[in-house]
């Protein structure tokens, strides 16, 4: 690929065209986030190196003791088999492992993902696409020693990343699986791929340890939250601080020369019936808090699973006019990088 290719391939990545910017030049209007893969190493082995990553287990094995691993701050101890909110003690359940291509393309790229989906949730949404998994509990119990062999086994799989899909109440687990597997050579990218209700003592505890944050910000809204998620009424207070820690660790996307992701931060957002999600909110508080490259996935599926049709604005799925108001709310906010399905990705 020659220099000229390379440039317009990265302002592809960057989602950006003169176009867009409002004029003809061919030089991008923002930073690059390009970065040669050849100079990355995943973060958690620098800490494996000097032994903090041990000392992050130890730390966080300890908070199941007086469970406050997310703003539920249950205080149950899960280590003698107390169970709050999630319905989980202090061992990892999952449902499901496998190559997935349905998240991010900059996660997926042409090998996949190695998609871990972890049983039980501390968020419980009355309109939970995954109830199953969420809600019953379906799924297995899997020692740390036995999660770190799939985090190897997605890197012989060739996966381009491990992506931890509902990881925040059982973190301690998969940093301990995590420390086992870095020892045995495991040098993928980790995602944490959560619903954005976290404690901010486990997201700090994380600094140095993720190196992608895809986090969802549901709602700007703590009424609207209590009514849709268990009474989580604290949501957007929480889900602020959380993402703003998340931004402060990992920065705005960081791309290989492929387009695959190395290091950053996407934030996801359920576009809902009637607005409930605040998205108009939403995007104005990521330009403004965050930074206007955050990577923002505007997210028009919602269809009502579980509980929803019980609800007056939950019993539809949203209108095309619902999702072009968002994109519209998220311009004229100044976001410069909404994700789209044809994010580009160039296979070497």
């Amino acid at each position: 690929m020659g220099n000229a290719s390379r440039r317009q391939f990265a302002l592809g990545v960057l989602g950006w065209t003169a176009a867009a910017a409002g004029g003809p030049s061919s030089q991008p209007a923002e930073p690059s986030f390009v970065r040669p893969r050849k100079d990355w190493e995943p973060g958690y082995v620098k800490l494996l190196r000097t032994g903090e990553l041990s000392r992050r287990v130890r730390a966080l094995r300890a908070i199941y003791e007086s469970c406050r691993l997310c703003p539920r701050r249950c205080g149950v101890n899960r280590r003698k088999g107390e169970r709050g909110v999630c319905s989980s003690v202090a061992q990892a359940k999952v449902f499901s492992f496998d190559r997935r291509f349905a998240e991010e393309r900059p996660l997926t790229g042409w090998r996949g993902s190695g998609c871990i989906f972890f049983s039980h949730c501390n968020l419980l949404c009355m309109y939970c696409q995954n109830w199953e998994i969420n809600h019953r509990g379906d799924g297995a119990p899997i020692s740390d020693m036995k999660l770190a062999e799939l985090f190897l086994s997605a890197q012989e799989m060739g996966c381009h990343c491990i992506d931890l899909v509902t990881p925040t109440h059982i973190v301690p687990n998969i940093v301990s699986a995590l420390e086992i597997a870095a020892r045995r050579g495991l040098r993928l990218p980790l995602v944490y791929n959560c619903g954005g209700y976290e404690g901010l003592e486990a997201v700090q505890l994380l600094d140095g340890v993720i190196d992608i944050y895809l986090p969802d910000f549901k709602y700007m809204d703590g009424k609207v939250a209590a009514e849709l998620s268990s009474g989580a009424a604290d949501y957007p207070e929480r889900a602020a601080e959380a993402i703003r820690e998340m931004h402060r660790q990992v920065g705005d996307l960081v791309v290989d020369e492929n387009g695959l992701a190395l290091r950053g931060l996407i934030v996801r957002h359920l576009i809902l019936p009637d607005n409930l999600g605040g998205t108009d909110q939403f995007v104005r508080w990521v330009a403004r808090e965050l930074s206007p490259y955050t990577v923002v996935n505007l997210m028009g599926q919602y269809w009502p699973a579980y509980q929803a049709p019980r609800h007056p604005s939950l019993k539809r799925r949203i209108t095309l006019t619902e999702y072009h108001r968002a994109f519209a709310w998220a311009h004229e906010a100044g976001l410069k990088r909404l994700y789209t399905p044809d994010w580009p990705i160039r296979r070497s």
